[in-house]
């Protein structure tokens, strides 16, 4: 029997897993979009990380922007998990008022936070190309885990917990989600940006107040 030749030997070592590549990829454009933003996210520069020719990011990703696509889903994921994690935390049975409000809560702190403590990753994750579906469902047939998702599951369970009225739930997380939004910018990049932390969480809780008080 034949065996490798030497040449043959490191070429099989050096192969990658199907699928390697482009996880690699998705990979080093987080971390440079963590670092520096959705404009930071550079397939040349995504290659070098990972080891391999620039040509080869082409046959996972047809241009810079589907590269792009991938790591505002993986930002927005990373959101994601934080929030999910926020809801987990707290205890309560499923309608409990408290516990109801107090996830709504954690919801809004995980979102703020992951703004404050990731600005890269979170101005990523909205950086939305044409082509990313920001809104599909995450996970198949299972709970819709996208933060949007999350969000209309706490507006479901306080409809539950007899805190909120029926006909006022229709597209109330709209609302909701642009005052928590536009607080993330206001004190992210924008004119409160050098708040200090006291004064930012003070106006965080006052704003989540105001979102609590609204609906009753």
């Amino acid at each position: 029997m034949t065996g490798r030749s030497a040449a043959e030997k490191p070429q099989a070592q050096r192969r990658r897993p199907r699928g390697a590549v482009r996880d690699g990829l998705v990979a080093a454009g987080l971390e440079l979009a963590r670092a520096g933003g959705p404009e930071a996210v550079v397939l040349r520069e995504a290659t070098r990380m990972v080891g391999v020719v620039p040509n080869a990011a082409y046959r996972h990703f047809a241009d810079r922007d589907e590269l792009l696509a991938a790591v505002c889903a993986a930002a927005m994921r990373e959101l994601a998990d934080r929030m999910a994690a926020g809801v987990a935390s707290v205890p309560g049975a499923y309608g409990d008022p408290g516990a109801a409000r107090s996830r709504l809560g954690e919801i809004g702190r995980a979102y703020l936070n992951f703004a404050h403590e990731e600005p890269g990753l979170f101005a990523t994750a909205f950086a939305v190309p044409q082509q990313h579906a920001y809104d599909a469902q995450a996970g198949g047939d299972g709970p819709d885990r996208t933060p949007l998702g999350q969000l209309r599951a706490a507006l479901d369970e306080l409809v539950a917990a007899g805190i909120l009225d029926q006909r006022r739930r229709v597209g109330l997380e709209y609302p909701i989600w642009s005052t928590v939004h536009g607080l993330a910018v206001l004190t992210g990049e924008g004119p409160l940006r050098a708040v200090p932390e006291a004064a930012r969480r003070q106006l965080e809780e006052r704003t989540f107040a105001f979102i609590s008080d609204s609906l009753a």
